[in-house]
């Protein structure tokens, strides 16, 4: 019999600019037992992502908006406490879209199945899950790296990045990417096996950055940031060169858009193809993804980081700090004990 209560996030108010706390609310209820065809799930690990941002305005998207009032939906893995569900077995391990709280009930249609013994099951939330399935599909569907091209990364300590940049190795590209901060930096280099990283943060002059670490152009630009960053990379891309367009994060909190630089002529003199994309646009692929992933991790061929926040008391301000830039790798929220 289903006892107890619950903390949910809500949103209390669309953000103008930058999100800060005062646009969530967290309220507690009472847990609702469980009908037939439904579990009860006990959450352990939340996904922070920059995606939510988007979510929390009502301008129209590839997303149906966050409602005031009502809860944050994000990535969450959890636990089945108590199943009414034949295809879910209480002890279980599941993945799912799911509200920001404590305990979530499910009649079984937006979860999956998770196998501890595959990986731990927090990377069904980054490497295992959207934002890696982000990086292959965009990568390799869009981007189509061949062996002895360049590579460039922005957003490249993320928990997209760092897997576009990995499996970009693993096609024989050079890589380079680009990040905020040394420490950033040198986790690229140092552990992932990018060939440079930059600092757009320190660097005076991020054009010329680049044309040193790129001595023979740019050949795939996978782009998370938009902006500045994204002005510098263009104006370097080589012949037939491809831009995949996965997030612009730089311009996610600005009330205004800024004014750039045209781009058209550049795509056009160079037959440069530029496209962005959703990862659900894949979604019938997921499967290759997920086993190709899959043998790569456990051949050693990726690595991964989790930035892992303790607390359902510090979600909100682990999704602030993704715009503060704070982690390297994925953001996680671990809200319970497995």
């Amino acid at each position: 019999m289903t006892v107890g209560t619950s903390r949910k996030i809500l949103l209390a108010n669309r953000p103008k600019g930058m999100p800060n706390e005062s646009n969530f609310k967290i309220i507690e209820e009472r847990i609702p037992e469980i009908k037939s065809g439904e579990v009860l799930i006990k959450s352990l690990y939340i996904s922070v992502d920059p995606y939510m941002r988007g979510r929390m305005s009502d301008a129209k998207s590839y997303a149906q908006p966050y409602k005031v009032g009502e809860p944050f939906v994000g990535g969450i893995v959890g636990k089945i406490v108590e199943s009414k569900n034949d295809k879910y077995q209480e002890g279980g391990y599941i993945e799912g879209r799911l509200d920001w709280a404590e305990f979530n009930v499910s009649d079984g249609s937006n979860i999956r199945r998770l196998d501890p013994e595959l990986a731990p099951i927090s990377t069904s939330l980054h490497v295992l899950g959207m934002p890696g399935l982000t990086a292959y599909f965009g990568l390799l569907h869009i981007g189509q790296p061949k062996e002895g091209e360049t590579v460039v990364v922005s957003g490249a300590s993320g928990a997209v990045g760092t897997i576009v940049g990995q499996i970009a190795k693993l096609k024989g590209c050079r890589v380079v990417g680009i990040a905020g901060g040394e420490e950033k930096c040198a986790f690229l280099t140092d552990e992932l096996g990018f060939d440079a990283a930059i600092n757009y943060k320190s660097t005076s002059n991020l054009r010329e950055a680049l044309k040193e670490a790129c001595p023979n152009g740019v050949d795939v630009y996978f782009d998370n940031v938009g902006g500045d960053v994204s002005d510098a990379v263009l104006t370097l891309i080589n012949f037939q060169a491809r831009i995949v367009i996965c997030g612009q994060i730089s311009q996610y909190n600005l009330e205004k858009p800024e004014l750039g630089p045209r781009v058209a002529g550049q795509l056009l003199t160079k037959s440069a193809l530029m496209k962005g994309f959703i990862v659900s646009d894949y979604a019938p692929h997921n499967k290759e993804g997920l086993t190709q992933l899959t043998k790569w991790i456990k051949d050693g061929h990726i690595q991964y980081r989790e930035n892992m926040v303790e607390g359902f008391e510090n979600a909100v301000d682990a999704f602030l700090g993704l715009f503060r830039g704070d982690n390297i790798g994925k953001q996680l929220v671990k809200i319970a004990d497995e």
